[in-house]
Parts: C-alpha cells; sequence; structure tokens
C-alpha cells in the first residue's frame, strides 16, 4: 500500500502517518483535516503572552512506546512536566490530597499540539486543513472520500478514519461501500458513547497560593469535572499571573451547551472560587471557551467489525478504538494502526 489517505489529523493520525512514512519509502500519504489546527481535543491556543491546552491537559507515560516516541524519536525540545499533584473534590466542592505526585504530566512550552507537530512533521505527508470530508467511496479495491466542495480525493490503498465515534459512523452510515462488513461496523462504531465537555478558559492578574495542579471530582456528582492550573506549565503564563482551565461535566455541559457562553463562563468561574476557596476567581480579567460535542469515550468499541474492514483496507484509529479517552492512548494505537498499514497486519 503506497497511497494512503487519512480523515482526521488527531494524535493517533499523526502516529499513524510518521510509522508509515518510515515503514514505507515510497509512501504517498494524504490528510483531511476539517479544522485549521492539528492533534484534534489534544488543542492548543495562544492569547498574548498566553499558551493554554483547552482540550486534553497532559500527556501521561502509561505506555512504554509513546515514552520511547516522545522523549527520545522525537525532538524533546520545550517538554516540560508538571510536577504539582492532582487532588480530588466531592460534591459539596471540599478538596482533600488525591492522586499520586509522582507520575509525569508532559505539556510543551508550545502545547500540547506540539505532539502532531512533530510527528507530521518528520514525515513528507500532505495535510490539507480547513477541508471537511462528507463521503466515503469504495471503488473497485481503493477508497475515494470527497469533500464538502465536491471535489473527490483519491483514489487510496487504505483510507483511515480518524474523527471520534459518532463522526466515523455518520461517514460510514452514508458510505457509497457495499459490503457485508459495513453494518456491523457502523453499528460497532454507533455503540461508542462520548461525554461532552464544556471548557472556560479564567485569567487572572495574581498568582494562587495552592499546593495541587489539577483538581478532578472524584465522585463525579459536582457541576465542575476538572480544574488545572496553567501555570504549572513552564512558558504557559506570565509570572504572578493564574489561568484556570475549568471543565464541567457531562450533565451540566449537556443542558448549557448551546446557553450563552458569557452565562457559562461567569457560572464555571463561581464555581471554581467556591472550589479553591477564593472569591477573587468569580471574577476573571480574560476568558475563553470551547464546548468539546464529543470530549471523551465512555469506553471502547467491538473489535471484531474494525479488523473485518481491515482487509479492505479500511482502518479506524483514535482513543475509542483503544477504549481509553487519554492522549497517551489515542498515540499508542495511531503507531498499532501505522504498523498494520505498512506491513498488511
Amino acid at each position: 500500500m503506497t497511497h494512503i489517505g487519512i480523515v482526521g489529523a488527531g494524535a493517533g493520525a499523526a502516529a499513524a502517518a510518521f510509522t508509515v512514512d518510515g515503514a514505507v519509502p515510497d509512501a504517498d500519504v494524504t490528510v483531511f483535516e476539517k479544522s485549521g489546527g492539528l492533534c484534534g481535543r489534544a488543542a492548543t491556543r495562544r492569547h498574548e503572552e498566553l499558551t493554554y491546552d483547552y482540550g486534553a491537559n497532559y500527556l501521561k507515560a502509561d505506555d512504554e512506546r509513546v515514552v520511547e516516541l516522545i522523549t527520545e524519536t522525537l525532538d524533546d525540545e520545550g517538554l516540560v512536566d508538571v510536577t504539582e499533584p492532582i487532588h480530588v473534590f466531592d460534591a459539596d466542592g471540599a478538596v482533600s490530597p488525591g492522586r499520586d505526585a509522582d507520575e509525569h504530566k508532559w505539556s510543551y512550552r508550545r502545547g500540547l499540539t506540539q505532539v502532531a507537530k512533530r510527528l507530521f512533521g518528520r514525515t513528507d505527508a500532505t495535510v490539507h486543513r480547513r477541508t471537511r470530508i462528507e463521503t466515503v467511496r469504495r471503488v473497485g479495491d481503493r477508497w475515494e472520500v470527497d469533500d464538502a466542495d465536491g471535489e473527490t480525493r483519491g483514489p487510496f490503498d487504505a483510507l483511515l478514519l480518524n474523527p471520534p465515534a459518532p463522526q466515523t459512523a455518520e461517514l460510514l452510515r452514508d458510505a457509497e461501500w457495499d459490503s457485508p462488513v459495513r453494518e456491523a461496523l457502523v453499528d460497532a462504531v454507533g455503540d461508542v458513547a462520548f461525554r461532552t465537555v464544556w471548557t472556560a478558559v479564567l485569567r487572572y492578574p495574581f498568582a494562587l497560593d495552592v499546593p495541587y495542579y489539577g483538581l478532578v471530582n472524584a465522585d463525579k456528582e459536582h457541576a465542575v469535572g476538572w480544574i488545572s492550573r496553567e501555570e504549572c506549565k513552564p512558558g504557559h503564563v506570565p509570572a504572578g499571573e493564574s489561568l484556570l482551565v475549568v471543565q464541567a461535566n457531562h450533565e451540566w455541559s449537556v443542558e448549557r451547551y448551546d446557553a450563552d457562553p458569557a452565562a457559562n463562563v461567569a457560572a464555571l468561574a463561581d464555581h471554581a472560587a467556591e472550589i479553591v476557596g477564593d472569591d477573587r476567581l468569580a471574577d476573571p480579567a480574560w476568558t475563553d471557551h470551547q464546548g468539546w460535542r464529543y470530549a471523551q469515550p465512555e469506553g471502547g468499541v467491538a473489535h471484531g467489525p474494525i479488523d473485518s474492514a481491515r482487509r479492505e483496507g479500511l482502518y479506524l484509529l483514535g482513543d475509542w478504538v483503544a477504549g481509553e479517552g487519554r492522549l497517551h492512548a489515542a498515540l499508542a494505537n495511531g503507531l498499532d494502526v501505522g504498523e498494520r498499514v505498512a506491513y498488511g497486519i
């Protein structure tokens, strides 16, 4: 397989493209990304002197291949490790020590999107940004895709689909592909539930005197699921300032997803002030926000139909295929899929 098409430029896609490019010298890899960025939900924004990861918060060292990839294979310049621990809070907002402070919590001075940027940067892949793929088509023993402008791209010997499961299921449901595999594949992918997360980013002109990097709601009974301090990542926040990333829980996020963003931000700022125990946090100096309709998979997918689809040159990849909504899981799955494409396994 030398002509490879990839829909989506998330972390899994970047790892797969990197693997294929390294294993197949004459590989022609083309990536289609609907947004203007790379790395999917491991997203980074910049504002003035601020750099902040507003989707995935950090990269864990829970897969040996990913650790080797990040620390040895790729350039590790600017790689930073958050040393402060993660504490927990309950439905009443009471904070207590929680998680092991010794585990790695990696990002980069320029943010988590560096993962995909560095992977794609080591390849000859062509990445088409702001290109939404709307139709997938099987033509003989190869694949084509149509973008939102009606342009047909391909043909490809193999097609890799990296969007979240609900979006992948929609593509497969409407695909021009007559195969006994298709119905079971659509059902399996369509059964993967995703959590929705509405995120507020809150800037303050003062430093917080707290011992933790992040707070996670352990009992999942609070409107807020997660709060983290971007100033714990070197290079992200000017000295003497604070930047909080506040992520609501699924139920709150679904209910308020289309509500007035300013009202959502204000509500989450009030929650942050109450949980952290600092009334000043109710009045941020600057804010940003993002709704993630498909933020994290609730579980994995049945692999029988996915394995069958590979025999027709169709590969699915991402954290939801790995069964764990973590950046390292998406990368590990991408490495695995890249090897399967490269070696025909």
